[in-house]
C-alpha cells in the first residue's frame, strides 16, 4: 500500500521517487495544478502565435510597410513568449510555498495561496527570474561551445585516421563521437544551471532576499546533476507524448485537406500552424504542474540530505512555533517563514550596578 502523497520521507528521495511523489501530487490536486500553471503558459502560447502569424506573413508580404509591422509583431510576440517563461519561474516559487505549507499543516494545494504568495514577492521574484534566465542563457552558450570544441576534435581525429582506416570505421567514429559531444554538453549544462534552480523557492520558503536566495541556491544545489536530468527528461517526454496524441486528430484532418503534416513541412497553411503551436502549448499546461512539482519536491529533497529538512518539518507540525529572543539570530532557516524579513532587535540596555548602599 503506498504512502499517502503528503507524508515525509525520512531517508532523501531518489530520481525515480522523486518523479513517482510529483505524478502522485499531480494526480491528487489534477485541476487545481492545471490551474496554477495555466496563466504563464497561455501567455507564452499568445506570444507564440503571434511569432508564428508574423514570420508566416514576412514572407509573403510585397509592402515595405507591413515588412516593418509584422517583424514588430515578432519582436513584440518573442517578448510575450520571454514573460510568460518568465512568469513560470515566479509561479514555481509560489508552488513551492503552498506545497510546503501542504507538507506542514496540510493546507490545500489552492489557485489563490499560490498567487497570493506570488504577489507578495512579485518584483524581487521577477528579478530573481531574470537573473536565473541570464544565467541559463550563459550556460547555454558555454554548453554550446564545449559541444564544438569536443565534435571538432573529434573531427580532426578522424581525419588524421582517415588515411589509414577504411570508409565506415571512420562513420561509426562521427556517430559515437557526436554523440560523446552531445552527453558531455548536456551534462555541464546542468552541472552549471542547477545551481539556480532554487532561487525562487529560497525566497519564499525561507524569506531570502534575491541575492541571498541565489547564494542559498548555489550551496544547496550540490550533486543535484543527476536528479535534475532526470526530471528534465521524464518532463520532455512526456510532454512530447501529450503532444502526439493531441496532434493526431489535426494531423488527420490536415492530411484530409492536403496539407504536408511531416514534422518538416514548410508549406503549413496558417491554421494548421497557429493549431500545432496552441496544440502544443495545451501539453504545456498539462505537464507544467510535475515539472513545478518536481523542482519543489526536489528543493525539499536537497534540505532533506544536507539539513535534516524532514525532522525539522515533522517538529513544526507538533511543536509550537520557536519564539525569538532579542539580539539572537538562529543561523538556520525555518521550515516556512510566516512573514518577509526579519527584524533585529537590540538587547534591551544593561542595568547599572547598585551603589554600597542598595541605592540607585
Amino acid at each position: 500500500m503506498s504512502a499517502p502523497a503528503n507524508d515525509l520521507a525520512i531517508a532523501p528521495l531518489g530520481a525515480g521517487d522523486l518523479i513517482d511523489r510529483a505524478v502522485r501530487l499531480y494526480r491528487r490536486h489534477f485541476l487545481t495544478l492545471i490551474r496554477i500553471a495555466a496563466p504563464p503558459v497561455v501567455i507564452s502560447a499568445a506570444g507564440s502565435a503571434l511569432t508564428t502569424i508574423a514570420f508566416r506573413a514576412i514572407g509573403a508580404t510585397p509592402s515595405s510597410t507591413r515588412l516593418l509591422l509584422y517583424l514588430l509583431v515578432a519582436f513584440g510576440g518573442g517578448i510575450v513568449i520571454a514573460a510568460g517563461s518568465l512568469f513560470s519561474l515566479i509561479v514555481m516559487g509560489g508552488a513551492t510555498r503552498n506545497l510546503v505549507a501542504h507538507l506542514l499543516w496540510d493546507e490545500p494545494v489552492s489557485f489563490r495561496s499560490t498567487y497570493a504568495a506570488v504577489k507578495s514577492r512579485f518584483w524581487g521574484l521577477l528579478g530573481a527570474s531574470i537573473l536565473v534566465a541570464i544565467w541559463l542563457g550563459f550556460c547555454g552558450w558555454l554548453s554550446f561551445i564545449a559541444f564544438y570544441l569536443v565534435f571538432a576534435l573529434l573531427v580532426l581525429l578522424g581525419v588524421a585516421i582517415g588515411q589509414v582506416m577504411p570508409a565506415w570505421v571512420i562513420a561509426i567514429v562521427s556517430v559515437l563521437g557526436s554523440m560523446v559531444a552531445l552527453v558531455f554538453a548536456i551534462i555541464l549544462f546542468f552541472l552549471l544551471a542547477g545551481r539556480m534552480a532554487y532561487v525562487p523557492q529560497a525566497m519564499l520558503v525561507e524569506g531570502r532576499t534575491v541575492g541571498s536566495a541565489i547564494g542559498r541556491s548555489f550551496s544547496l544545489a550540490s550533486g543535484n546533476v543527476r536528479r535534475l536530468m532526470a526530471m528534465t527528461l521524464f518532463t520532455f517526454f512526456a510532454t512530447y507524448s501529450a503532444l502526439a496524441l493531441l496532434i493526431i486528430p489535426l494531423g488527420w484532418y490536415g492530411w484530409v485537406n492536403g496539407v504536408d503534416v511531416s514534422p518538416f513541412g514548410t508549406e503549413w497553411p496558417a491554421w494548421y500552424s497557429i493549431g500545432y503551436e496552441v496544440i502544443l502549448q495545451c501539453s504545456h499546461i498539462l505537464l507544467a504542474p510535475i515539472w513545478m512539482l518536481g523542482l519543489s519536491l526536489l528543493y525539499v529533497d536537497e534540505r532533506v540530505r544536507h539539513e535534516g529538512y524532514d525532522i525539522e518539518l515533522m517538529a513544526a507540525r507538533q511543536l509550537p512555533e520557536m519564539p525569538e529572543l532579542p539580539g539572537v539570530m538562529s543561523p538556520f532557516a525555518p521550515a516556512l517563514v510566516t512573514r518577509r524579513t526579519r527584524t533585529f532587535v537590540p538587547p534591551p540596555a544593561p542595568m547599572p550596578p547598585p551603589n554600597v548602599l542598595g541605592l540607585r
